[in-house]
């Protein structure tokens, strides 16, 4: 006699919510670290860490100390969220679920973060430090920065459907989250070059660029553009491809997603370089930014290449 397996984990609708509000305060929490590094306030609490110009809680402040000891404040309270998220994760999935690894993933990356974060002061890569060092610090810093909000968005994502099986997964998907790394890297330098050596005119900006005396940090940030761009080119093609494909409509939301943010970022991106790229835009631009590498990420999970479609699982648990 058939029987329908109870599925083996407790789908709680306020973990999901939960999950979905800590994914967005650290996202609130990467845009206002890159404004601590937009607005000079990098060395706001000086070479001091944990502590902020030797206090605990500085008294009379300038500005970048108060930007600063915001962002470490803000940084606080998302690792809080998130050792909340893993112990409730174990609260409510079981031992091996999907949700649960990647609530401990979020944890070790935001961890890792922190520790980056206090490398970033201690080793005074901050204000004006135009060193090869400091840019190769920061890429490491953002990419774990990724990592840290994948991890995050697919505690959120996984808790919806539990503790199922990994499906296959479309290669040409995949593909597209290591070309956002790498686009997101030359990305952080580009915005480094910006804030240490600012154009007066777009007509200067490109003369930095190209300038043979030119610091090392003006000319890789002409990278940027150019890679941004045929990464925009790939990713609409693989929108585009899942769109006409028969994906279920979760994947074809993601799809458009994609399609919608990827063009919105390269209008952003646009209009970041004829402004010569003042704070607010920087933002904006991070901002999509983190948006297509989430909608990647999940587009990634949901995709499944056309052989796996010829034989469509369900998501519910069945038996014979």
């Amino acid at each position: 006699m058939a029987t329908i397996a109870s599925p083996p984990y407790t789908r709680d609708a306020n973990f999901t919510r939960f999950a979905w509000g800590v994914l967005a305060w650290n996202v609130l929490v990467v845009l206002w670290g890159a404004y601590v590094r937009a607005s000079g306030s990098g060395a706001g609490c000086g070479s001091h860490w944990p502590l902020c110009n030797g206090e605990v809680v500085p008294i009379a402040p300038r500005i970048q100390t108060i930007i600063e000891f915001t962002h470490r404040m803000m940084s606080g309270v998302a690792l809080l969220g998130v050792i909340a998220l893993w112990l409730w994760s174990r609260a409510a999935f079981v031992r091996g679920s999907r949700v649960r690894r990647m609530a401990l993933a979020s944890l070790v990356f935001l961890i890792v973060e922190a520790l980056l974060g206090a490398g970033l002061v201690l080793f005074n890569y901050v204000d004006k430090d135009q060193s090869v060092g400091r840019a190769f610090y920061l890429s490491l810093h953002l990419v774990n920065t990724l990592l840290l909000l994948a991890a995050l968005v697919l505690t959120a994502w996984f808790s919806r459907y539990g503790n199922q099986k990994a499906e296959a997964r479309s290669r040409l998907v995949a593909a597209t989250l290591p070309i956002a790394i790498v686009v997101s890297v030359t990305g952080a330098i580009a915005a480094l070059g910006d804030t240490l050596f600012p154009a007066t005119s777009l007509a200067q900006g490109f003369h930095q660029d190209f300038s043979s005396a030119a610091n090392l940090l003006l000319r890789l940030r002409v990278l940027h553009p150019m890679l941004a761009t045929l990464a925009a080119f790939y990713f609409v093609a693989v929108a585009v491809i899942v769109l006409r494909s028969k994906q279920h409509p979760v994947a074809a939301k993601l799809g458009v997603a994609v399609l919608v943010l990827v063009l919105a970022q390269l209008c952003a991106g646009a209009i970041n370089l004829i402004l010569l790229a003042p704070v607010w835009m920087q933002i904006t631009h991070l901002l999509l930014a983190d948006l297509v590498w989430l909608s990647l990420v999940l587009l990634m999970v949901e995709a499944q290449p056309a052989k796996a479609r010829k034989h469509p699982t369900t998501r519910s648990a069945t038996a014979a």
